[in-house]
């Protein structure tokens, strides 16, 4: 289990594993390796588990679901949801999150679990149990201006709200989709795969009007169908990007060396590896003063 730290509590809790001991099988035992790799992994499980979970006789999954991971239903629209995975996309009430709308605070892209690493001055992005290159990620090289910036990565569970936003002004430069296959992003796959490279993932090259040139990338995880973003050139702060179908899922941004300032309660607890619960709209940085 990951520790998290809630900074609206001020508070330390253990994260509740949606499928644990189904996946402590899958990538802690050999043989479950074996099935993850032949079965799991791939699209079709997903594609399958997404068509089930499409059905109406899924809806009876959402009550027991809602009281397991203590869902706050009244921060979401009141309607009947006609299944799981309607459930699941569902869409936040007008007022129930706050979207700081200060040009010099950076806010978070998701209701998350949120993890800051500061990329090397040789470009590389110590993530976890790993050590990646841009080009793995993103499919491409990074400009030397990245090196010394930071990589946020907003890890999404089952129990959050499963849309995400832009985080400033801007405008979209350039877009890839990546093909791959779709490990789970908690933290028990970590210590054997490097999924921001192997999973799928749409990555943008955007503008911000605050922040310069950034990534702002979406990572298709295990029984997500899909990334459905937007079709979205110019977008403001706050502004949908789009949204995971079923399952755990991750935002990652990258921010150029002296755009933002972290939050110090966010670094200090990604010195530690303990994730920060964060909800989307809230500041979580500041433009640092000497950006331009």
């Amino acid at each position: 289990m990951a520790q998290i730290y809630d900074r609206k509590n001020g508070a330390y809790y253990e994260d509740k594993q949606y499928g644990g001991k189904a996946l402590k099988f899958l990538y802690g035992n050999p043989f479950g390796r074996i099935i993850l790799r032949l079965f799991i992994v791939g699209k079709g499980y997903s594609e399958f588990n997404a068509k089930r979970n499409s059905t109406r006789k899924s809806a009876e999954k959402i009550a027991p679901f809602v009281k397991e991971y203590g869902i706050v239903m009244s921060d979401f629209e009141d309607r009947e949801y006609i299944s799981f995975a309607d459930f699941f996309t569902r869409r936040l009430r007008e007022g129930k999150r706050s979207f700081s709308q200060d040009k010099m605070d950076f806010i978070s892209v998701a209701d998350s679990k949120l993890l800051c690493y500061r990329i090397t001055e040789d470009g590389k992005i110590p993530i976890k149990n790993s050590i990646y290159t841009a080009k793995e990620i993103i499919g491409e090289e990074f400009t030397e201006d990245f090196y010394g910036g930071y990589c946020l990565v907003f890890r999404l569970t089952v129990d959050d709200y499963h849309r995400y936003c832009f985080f400033d002004n801007g405008k979209l430069i350039s877009e890839r989709y990546i093909k791959g296959k779709l490990h789970t992003v908690s933290p028990i796959s970590s210590k054997r795969y490097k999924v921001f490279s192997e999973n799928c993932r749409n990555v943008s090259y955007i503008e911000t009007e605050n922040f310069g040139a950034c990534y702002q990338a979406e990572i298709g995880a295990l029984l997500v169908g899909k990334i459905m973003n937007h079709h979205i050139v110019h977008f403001s702060k706050g502004e949908e990007k789009g949204y995971f179908e079923m399952g755990g899922s991750t935002c990652v941004v990258m921010v150029k060396k002296d755009a933002i300032t972290i939050d110090s309660d966010i670094l200090d607890n990604s010195d530690k590896g303990i994730e920060t619960k964060v909800l989307i709209g809230e500041r979580i940085g500041k433009k640092n003063v000497k950006a331009t």
